[in-house]
């Protein structure tokens, strides 16, 4: 939902015609009138137009004779503007320059009477707010003496003070803060920050640029009466700064600007290229992924033309008959493998290996090296050792069975059971991985 409209400003313009010289006499009046003009225009507003809604904290900055304070005067109807026109929705208090509103002669009491009254407040109205003004101006022991005393600072804590209770809904503050220590000017954008809370506009003209950007919703800079840069206020200020720099420093600026803006294209640059090269390892990673897949799907189908035979488990059988993982060295080891099979076969073969842990293989026995014929119609086979003399370690087994060649493998268990075996005795210190029958002759 748009905010409605407090201030609005159309094509406004004003001109001020400065005299070169005072004309003091008749003589001088008739004199002056056989010269060329004695006077020049100076154009403090050009064609300006804008637009400030309601509840914004509207901040206006320039140099010097930009015509921001000409502006401020014109809301307020001070001046009349030559051309355009200015439409303001809501009553207003102004705070402009030290004295409009004031008399010197009178004191600090009278002047908030006259003041109050200027703005539009009723004597009721300012009787009920009267502790309130003194107090937050923090002049109560002086709100007596005449204003032709008070300092500047003094002067304008009053002035604020008297503003900020006329309850009106715009606020329109010309350099309020560049007179007055901090805790005053801490207490004035409290102010400023309560009033927009209550959905009340300030208007403010400041040199400060860090309150603009720190207070204010949007900014306009004005320059030569003219509208350079309005919106956001980091954009306007860094416009204010720029063009208060001497050409040295715009040089360097331009400068910095540009190395600024060369690392952001490098960067940019090397960003896209990083971007290239991981799309392109994407792809190759993906295009790797893909042939693994289609490798592993190959391998899989080639497995499973393969698979006539599945082993389905295999036992470790100790002296007891039972099975086990752990034995003694010399004990009776049987291995039972148990499989189904899957569809006919040519020929079937079994083998079976064992390696140490830490390495070595220790035997590898198969039925094809040892001509044994495997039965169509078994679903068993063991390989059987009377002793197996292993020392003490650890020991894994493969498993494998396979047709003709050894190639072709039905199935296949690497790492199938790690199996443990432990020695008695003096047997417990031999080094190795068998123990083998053995004796020593004296000759």
């Amino acid at each position: 939902m748009k905010k409605p409209i407090a201030i609005k400003v159309n094509n406004l313009s004003k001109t001020f015609v400065i005299p070169h010289e005072k004309i003091t006499s008749l003589r001088s009046a008739a004199i002056t009138v056989f010269k060329k003009k004695g006077y020049e225009e100076f154009e403090a507003l050009d064609d300006v137009s804008f637009e400030i809604k309601k509840g914004e904290f509207f901040g206006i900055i320039g140099r010097n004779g930009s015509g921001k304070s000409t502006l401020l005067k014109i809301l307020a109807g001070i001046y009349t503007p030559d051309q355009g026109s200015v439409r303001v929705d809501g009553l207003i208090s102004p705070f402009l320059e030290l004295g409009i509103g004031f008399n010197p002669e009178l004191s600090g009491r009278d002047n908030i009477y006259l003041n109050a009254t200027v703005l539009g407040m009723s004597e009721k109205e300012v009787d009920e707010k009267f502790d309130e003004i003194v107090h937050f101006s923090e002049l109560g022991r002086f709100i007596d003496q005449k204003l032709k005393n008070y300092s500047s600072g003094m002067r304008v804590r009053l002035a604020f003070s008297v503003s900020i209770h006329a309850n009106r809904e715009i606020l329109l503050m010309d350099e309020v803060l560049a007179v007055g220590d901090n805790n005053f000017q801490s207490k004035c954008l409290e102010e400023f920050r309560k009033y927009k809370s209550m959905g009340r506009t300030v208007v403010l003209v400041t040199h400060d640029i860090n309150v603009v950007r720190r207070y204010c919703d949007r900014a306009m800079l004005l320059r030569q009466g003219k509208i350079v840069s309005i919106g956001d206020v980091n954009k306007v200020t860094d416009q204010y700064v720029f063009d208060n720099m001497s050409d040295e420093e715009k040089r360097l600026l331009e400068e910095e600007k540009y190395r600024v803006k060369k690392e952001a294209e490098e960067k940019a640059r090397r960003e896209r290229e990083d971007k290239i090269k991981l799309a392109k390892a994407k792809k190759e990673q993906l295009a790797l992924e893909k042939k693994k897949i289609e490798e592993e799907k190959k391998a899989k189908a080639e497995k499973e033309r393969n698979r006539f035979v599945e082993i389905t488990k295999v036992e470790f059988l100790g002296k007891e008959g039972r099975d086990k993982k752990v034995f003694e060295t010399g004990e009776k080891v049987s291995i039972k493998i148990k499989y189904k099979v899957i569809k006919p076969y040519k020929e079937l073969n079994f083998g079976v290996g064992l390696h140490a842990v830490s390495g070595g293989q220790i035997f590898g026995y198969n039925t094809q090296m040892d001509d044994i014929e495997v039965q169509d119609n078994k679903t068993e086979l063991t390989l059987a050792f009377d002793s197996l003399p292993l020392l003490e370690g650890e020991y894994f087994v493969n498993i494998a069975c396979w047709g003709a060649v050894e190639q072709s493998h039905y199935d296949f268990k690497p790492n199938y059971a790690t199996l443990k075996f432990f020695a008695k005795g003096r047997k417990g210190k031999y080094r190795g991985f068998v123990d083998i029958p053995h004796k020593w002759l004296d000759s």
